[in-house]
Order: C-alpha cells, then sequence, then structure tokens
C-alpha cells in the first residue's frame, strides 16, 4: 500500500485507480498544461504543439474512452484533484457553513506522494486527491483501512452533518416581521 511521508497508510494500492481524468485535459481532448504553463516544460510543449496539443493519454476524441500511447502516470505533468462534495469511502455528503470557522467535514485526500523518497521530501510523482470525511480520513491514516472499504458514515459524522443541515434550515426559515420585532414600532 502507498504511503504518507510520515510512514501512514493511503489506504490505496495504486492511485491511478481512482483517476477519472486530468485536471489539464480539455473536453476536446487537448492538453492545457502545454498551452498555459509550457514555457515550464518547452521540450513537452512543444511535442504537445506538433501534435496541436492533443493529450497522449487521451488520444483520439472521436473514439470511446482513452486511446492515446500513453498512460495517467507516463505524462509528466498530469493533475487528478477530485471534484466530488462527497467523501470517497462513506459517501457522506459535505455541508459548507458560510462564515464560520468550524472545521469542514470533508478534508483532501493525497494518494501520491514523492518520487524515490520515504520522507517525502523529492518532486510529487503526480498530485491525485480525493475527498475523505475527517473520520475516514483519520481511520485510512491511523489504521489498515482503505479506500475502497464499503462502509456507512460514522454516527458521530451523521450526527454532525445532521446538526449543519438543520441550522441551514433554520437560516432559510420564513420569519414573519411580526415575530421578528416586539410590536412596539421597532
Amino acid at each position: 500500500m502507498e504511503k504518507a511521508p510520515g510512514g501512514s497508510p493511503v489506504g490505496v494500492d495504486d492511485p491511478y485507480e481512482h483517476v477519472g481524468r486530468c485536471d489539464h485535459l480539455t473536453d476536446e481532448g487537448k492538453c492545457r498544461w502545454a498551452v498555459d504553463h509550457g514555457h515550464h516544460d518547452p521540450e513537452f510543449a512543444n511535442e504537445r504543439s506538433a501534435e496541436e496539443f492533443q493529450c497522449p493519454v487521451a488520444g483520439d476524441t472521436d473514439e470511446e474512452g482513452l486511446t492515446g500511447p500513453w498512460e495517467w502516470k507516463d505524462c509528466p505533468h498530469f493533475r487528478c484533484q477530485n471534484r466530488e462534495r462527497e467523501c470517497e469511502r462513506c459517501g457522506l455528503e459535505a455541508r459548507r457553513m458560510a462564515h464560520t470557522d468550524e472545521r469542514p467535514l470533508l478534508e483532501e485526500h493525497h494518494l501520491s506522494y514523492s518520487e524515490g523518497s520515504d520522507e517525502g521530501d523529492g518532486d510529487p510523482t503526480h498530485e491525485i486527491t480525493v475527498f475523505l470525511c475527517r473520520w475516514c480520513h483519520a481511520k485510512v491514516h491511523n489504521s489498515w483501512a482503505r479506500v475502497t472499504d464499503d462502509v456507512n458514515p460514522d454516527p458521530e459524522a451523521v450526527a454532525e452533518q445532521e446538526g449543519r443541515k438543520s441550522r441551514e434550515l433554520d437560516e432559510l426559515g420564513f420569519q414573519s416581521a411580526a415575530e421578528r420585532f416586539d410590536g412596539d414600532g421597532e
């Protein structure tokens, strides 16, 4: 199993199994990184430019799925950050409370770390992240729990989520002027 820089498990054997698509891939199958940031890696950008910026993993956009000659791990600029707002492990949905300093229910969980070093002091191979609720995040890092475990949300997590949902509904509730003001014209 992959390890975090501190030596705790990240809950997966192969981070690339949890990748949907690269964050730099456009709907047309082009590599946005080569266009926007190519000056950081001119050789890569020139290769992509010669192929009209076509992603070497996506391949032909007329075909179903990824048809290119590369895998995600072959691309030097690959990045995949999960955008789903629910826990990848237990399915707990995020409930964000505006204008508070409350700790979020979901936390970003990195599936890949530095290359060639157990200490995490090298350059990251690729940034691959998913969202885990705080409770699943702790279980994955503090035990042998896996991201792919089929589990229900922790009861404490559900209670926290429902408390936030109740406060959110209270904020949206209707209160008449008579209820807001005590009737003496103020």
